[in-house]
């Protein structure tokens, strides 16, 4: 079998997603790295490449896929990537992206280019084990249709964060979308759901800007607020998860499938 016609588990699920199409296309779009750089959460080690939706083949690496890996070569398709996933994770992952699709279809398809998933799983590393890795999907090309063409995904190691993996899917909007669905996929193994803690959307906000990096002045100048609002905001979120630092904050914030 040629590279574009592999055969991997997430085929059969795409293939329910409208926009998925059957014909194969070269893709030769590049892709906003600038853009989806500046929307991920950047908290350890990560890579990322395009994906071209129509075969499954895979460009526009990032290097550090070959280190943390241990790859010889850049993966040439996305089953080369899933085969690096933990076996007992690969159930989750088709749950997970299903999912996805359910919810772009109530969020409306003409939104899919200013949305991103997101959702942990265990990946093999060059050493050899598997560690939890924080995946991220920003759809990035259409075609005259509105047929999603290219994606780009993102992986960040979070292993030194947590070892937890909350089961949950985030559909979170970018750019001038406000989206926020946190999506529990039942898997018998969660240690510790997360506690009702009722944070508010403009917290839920701060939250996620928290996790991305982002300093007070700089949340508040995304966010046109006073840096006293985003330092008020800040200490309700930590005083509502029980949190001491931003570094415990961001912890919880994983283990609990909000990020």
């Amino acid at each position: 079998m040629g590279n574009s016609e592999k055969q991997h588990p997430l085929l059969k699920v795409w293939s329910t997603y409208p926009s998925e199409r059957k014909e194969n296309k070269n893709i030769v779009h590049q892709p906003p790295i600038e853009r989806i750089i500046g929307e991920m959460f950047a908290i350890g080690e990560f890579y990322y490449y395009a994906i071209n939706l129509t075969n499954s083949t895979l460009s526009h690496h990032h290097e550090n896929i070959i280190k943390l890996h241990g790859l010889k070569k850049f993966p040439e398709n996305l089953k080369e990537v899933i085969d690096l996933t933990h076996p007992d994770d690969i159930d989750f992952v088709i749950k997970a992206e299903h999912a996805v699709i359910q919810k772009m279809l109530e969020i409306g398809l003409e939104h899919q280019l200013f949305t991103k998933s997101s959702y942990c799983f265990r990946m093999k590393t060059s050493k050899g084990n598997y560690e939890l890795f924080h995946h991220q999907a920003v759809p990035t090309l259409e075609d005259e249709n509105g047929h999603i063409i290219q994606s780009i995904n993102i992986h960040t190691n979070i292993h030194h964060i947590t070892k937890q993996n909350p089961y949950t899917v985030l559909v979170s909007g970018i750019g001038h979308r406000k989206d926020f669905h946190q999506i529990k996929i039942e898997n018998p193994v969660i240690i510790n759901p997360c506690p009702d803690f009722n944070l508010t959307k403009r917290e839920t906000e701060v939250l996620s800007f928290i996790a991305k990096g982002y300093s007070g002045p700089e949340i508040s100048q995304i966010l046109i607020v006073s840096e006293h609002t985003v330092r008020s905001h800040r200490k309700n979120i930590l005083s509502k998860t029980n949190s001491r630092n931003s570094k415990e904050l961001l912890k919880k914030a994983f283990e609990w499938g909000l990020v």
